[in-house]
C-alpha cells in the first residue's frame, strides 16, 4: 500500500511539474514577436522579445532606480526573460542611457550597442567634468561585450521557426545606410516640400535608427532623431520605406517628427513614449494627424498640461494620471507577421491591426 501511495504521489508531482512548466512557457511557445513600451516617464525604454525568447532592449530610461526597476519587472515577470541579449543606447542623453548600469545589476546584459562612449560632452559643452561623472556608471557597468554600431549593420537575433526576422541599423552618428542596400532607388515624390530647421548640434542628431522586420511586419525606432536628419532619412530616397508601427521620435517633441518623415513612412499606428508633461507637442500632433495612413495613435502618458487638446483618444493612453503606476503598452505580432495586436493590460484595451501591403 505504501508503494502504491508513493507511486501515486510521484505521478501527481510529475503532473504538477509538467502543468506548471507548460504554463511558464506558454508565452514562449505562441510564436509571436512581442514589443513592450515601458514607462520611463519621458525617457526611452522599448523591449523586443522574439519567438525564440531572445531580447533586445532599446534605451534604458533615467537613473535613480525607478526606470530600471520597471524594465526589470516587465522583462522578468511579464516577458519571462532571464537576461537581456542585446541592449542599444540610441544616443547619450541621460533619459536614454541613465538606467542601464542599474539594470545590469538586476538582470544580465550580454551585448551593448551604441555610438561609442564619447570622452567629451556629446552636446558640445566645453566642460567635460559633468559628462564624465554622469557617464561613469555606464562606462563601468559589467556586460558581456560592447559594440560600436554602424549603418547597415544587423543586430544578430534569431527568429526561431517563425517568420523572417531582422533588426537593421539604418543610421548612426548622422551617417546613413546606402540606398542601394535598401532596394530604394527612385526619388521620394514628397521631397519637393522640404523644410529645414536650424542645425541641431546636440547628440539627438546622432541617434541610432533601427528597423525591425518580422515577415511583412515593420517597426521603426529612431530614438531622438531630429528634423533635418529625419529629412535625410527619406530624401531624396526613402531609405526606410513603409512601416506598420512608428515609434514617435523624441517622445513627441516638435523639433522632431518632421511631417515629411511621418508621411513617407505611412505607418498604420504610432506609439509615443512620452511623459505627463513631456511630448505631445502641437507640431508633432499635427504631423501625426497629417498622415492619412494612421489608424490609431498610442501614448504611454496622457498630456496633463494646459494644452489638453494635444492628446490622443483616452482609449489609447496607458497612464491617464500624472501620478501613475507605470503602465506599459504591449504589441504582439502573429507568427506569420500578417497581423498584430496592441494591448494596454492595465486598462483592458485590445485592438488588432492588419499588416500593411508594402
Amino acid at each position: 500500500m505504501k508503494r502504491i501511495l508513493h507511486s501515486i504521489h510521484l505521478l501527481t508531482l510529475v503532473a504538477t511539474v509538467l502543468c506548471c512548466s507548460t504554463s511558464l512557457i506558454a508565452g514562449k511557445a505562441d510564436g509571436n514577436l512581442d514589443i513592450y513600451w515601458i514607462d520611463s516617464e519621458g525617457g526611452g525604454s522599448t523591449l523586443i522579445v522574439t519567438p525564440s525568447q531572445q531580447s533586445v532592449l532599446i534605451d534604458s530610461g533615467n537613473p535613480g532606480g525607478r526606470d530600471s526597476g520597471r524594465i526589470q519587472k516587465v522583462a522578468k515577470e511579464v516577458a519571462g526573460l532571464e537576461r537581456i541579449n542585446h541592449y542599444v543606447t540610441t544616443h547619450f542623453h541621460v533619459d536614454h542611457f541613465g538606467g542601464a548600469a542599474e539594470l545590469s545589476a538586476l538582470i544580465p546584459i550580454e551585448n551593448v550597442w551604441d555610438n561609442g562612449i564619447p570622452d567629451k560632452d556629446p552636446d558640445g559643452n566645453p566642460s567635460a567634468e559633468r559628462w564624465l561623472q554622469m557617464s561613469k556608471p555606464y562606462r563601468e557597468m559589467k556586460v558581456g561585450k560592447r559594440h560600436v554600431i554602424a549603418p547597415g549593420e544587423l543586430i544578430p537575433i534569431s527568429p526561431g521557426r517563425s517568420s523572417k526576422l531582422s533588426l537593421h541599423c539604418l543610421a548612426a552618428k548622422q551617417r546613413f545606410i546606402d540606398a542601394s542596400a535598401t532596394g530604394s532607388r527612385s526619388e521620394n515624390p514628397l521631397c519637393k516640400d522640404v523644410t529645414e530647421n536650424p542645425v541641431d548640434t546636440s547628440d539627438n542628431a546622432n541617434s541610432i535608427v533601427l528597423l525591425l522586420e518580422f515577415g511583412p511586419f515593420r517597426f521603426f525606432d529612431g530614438g531622438d532623431l531630429t528634423w533635418n536628419m529625419e529629412t535625410k532619412l527619406v530624401c531624396p530616397v526613402n531609405l526606410v520605406g513603409r512601416v506598420d508601427v512608428y515609434q514617435v521620435d523624441h517622445h513627441g517633441l516638435q523639433i522632431s517628427n518632421n511631417p515629411l518623415l511621418v508621411q513617407s513612412l505611412a505607418p498604420t499606428i504610432t506609439v509615443m513614449n512620452n511623459g505627463p508633461t513631456k511630448g505631445t507637442e502641437k507640431g508633432t500632433m499635427a504631423s501625426l494627424k497629417s498622415a492619412k495612413s494612421i489608424q490609431a495613435m498610442y501614448q504611454v502618458h496622457k498630456n496633463v498640461r494646459s494644452d489638453a487638446e494635444n492628446n490622443t483618444s483616452d482609449q489609447f493612453i496607458a497612464n491617464p494620471a500624472k501620478a501613475c503606476e507605470g503602465n506599459y503598452i504591449k504589441l504582439s505580432v502573429s507568427p506569420d507577421g500578417a497581423s498584430y495586436t496592441v494591448t494596454i493590460p492595465a486598462t483592458g484595451h485590445s485592438r488588432t491591426y492588419q499588416t500593411a501591403k508594402k
